[in-house]
């Protein structure tokens, strides 16, 4: 089983297209009304889990003030208006694609944050707390920055947004919190480190997959009669990616240490799809389709540039 689990998270890149496929032929030849109510479930087994292993203690360490500041001014000073101005260029008139893609922009650092620091060896302590700071920022900020920016072409259901993050974001930290303490008096650090919380990752992809399913089969017959919109939306989440990449890679590259840099360019260019495709399926339901079909491809751009940024990084940075 696990070893199965772990073959659909390093192949993330290609088991987000099965489930989409699966969801938009599940989606067409069936009623899939009743999918609605696997939303919540679905999205507990991939926010839960991610949290049991977000190092909270690492955030009190010191040295690294200066980059902290930047990467947190790139997250919510730049990105989000990169977000919003590609949403603009590309989505007039469809403001749930335009939202989707602010959603993707407002919410920093996903779990593969520290993985590929890691990988390109970068600065792993700097790339924990660039991941709590953003997730915690981000979760506030974020009804905020969608009322402030899409509220005049989208009614924002402010409190309601509010609400579904502390549930899915800061209830799911405090249970990760308590689990993680609870595995490490129970079993041991080491057998923490290098076993049991190797394996909750594994179980956060299935609820990532859940999730894109759903979306894609609450959607399935707009898509089928109108196949094209997949390459209307992929456009503009190249371009967004592109920009934000070239960004932060610069910054990092010209006013930092290479280590740093490293976990400057993945702190802010990566961006938490699975929380933002929560509050997407969450609060605005089947009307929030568009939003979640732009989210689950942008799983795909995400992985896909990730791994040539790292593969390149040493001529990049």
């Amino acid at each position: 089983m696990w070893r199965s689990l772990a073959y659909i998270q390093k192949k993330l890149v290609y088991s987000i297209p099965v489930a989409m496929i699966t969801g938009l032929l599940v989606g067409y030849l069936f009623d899939v009304s009743f999918l609605q109510s696997f939303i919540l479930p679905f999205t507990i087994l991939m926010i839960y889990p991610m949290m049991v292993n977000l190092q909270i203690k690492k955030v009190f360490s010191g040295g690294d003030a200066k980059v902290q500041l930047v990467t947190q001014l790139i997250n919510f000073a730049i990105i989000p208006f990169v977000a919003y101005g590609t949403g603009l260029i590309f989505f007039p008139g469809q403001p749930m694609f335009a939202l989707g893609l602010l959603l993707i922009g407002l919410i920093p650092t996903s779990g593969m944050t520290i993985s590929w620091t890691g990988i390109a060896k970068g600065n792993l302590d700097a790339a924990i707390k660039m991941t709590v700071f953003g997730l915690a920022i981000g979760s506030l900020a974020t009804p905020l920055y969608a009322q402030w920016l899409m509220g005049a072409a989208i009614d924002i259901p402010l409190l309601q947004i509010f609400q579904r993050i502390i549930l899915i974001v800061f209830v799911p930290m405090l249970a990760g919190f308590l689990t993680q303490r609870f595995i490490i008096r129970k079993y041991g650090r080491e057998k923490y480190r290098t076993d049991i919380g190797k394996k909750f990752p594994m179980i956060s992809s299935l609820g990532v997959l859940g999730i894109v399913a759903v979306a894609l089969a609450l959607r399935a017959n707009v898509i089928i009669a109108e196949p094209t919109v997949l390459l209307y939306v992929l456009l503009p989440l190249i371009v967004f990616y592109g920009v934000s990449y070239l960004i932060s890679t610069l910054i990092g590259k010209y006013f930092f240490n290479r280590q740093d840099a490293i976990a400057l360019v993945y702190g802010t260019a990566l961006r938490n799809l699975s929380i933002a495709l929560a509050v997407a399926m969450a609060v605005f339901g089947p009307e929030g389709s568009d939003i979640a079909l732009i989210v689950s491809l942008a799983f795909i751009v995400q992985v896909q540039s990730s791994a040539y940024h790292v593969k390149y990084v040493d001529k990049l940075i």
